[in-house]
């Protein structure tokens, strides 16, 4: 999986919950850093897992540029502001897995394996 999380006490934490859950993490600052391990990166990434709002290049941006790397990949955002709110200004394709932050090692963990379950 790819988390991009331009926060790094964020990216930090959920780094090591998700490696504690068994997945492998690969992670980037920001939506020029992924694209560039997304093309970089040679073997499979499942999972773009990315906030939606960073400076430069949002998370709804980096998931279009990324799904044409990676075609068979799902996408799952998180953001601090709440699942309406981003609804309100983001279309997203039924059934896309939202995290609202702050967030528990469980909830992280429950929202990702649905993610990877679509």
């Amino acid at each position: 999986m790819l988390l991009v999380e331009d926060e790094s006490q964020v990216r930090h934490a959920a780094r090591r919950i998700l490696e504690g859950a068994g997945y492998t993490v690969l992670e980037a600052s920001s939506g020029a850093e992924a694209l560039a391990m997304t093309r970089e990166h040679t073997s499979d990434i499942h999972l773009l897992l990315t906030d939606m709002v960073m400076p430069a290049m949002g998370g709804h941006e980096l998931s279009e540029q990324f799904l044409t790397l990676r075609p068979g990949a799902v996408t799952a955002f998180m953001s601090g502001y709440t699942e309406d709110a981003v609804l309100r200004r983001v279309v997203f394709a039924p059934g896309t897995v939202f995290i609202e932050k702050p967030f528990t090692p469980e909830a992280l963990t429950r929202k990702v394996r649905q993610a990877m379950a679509a």
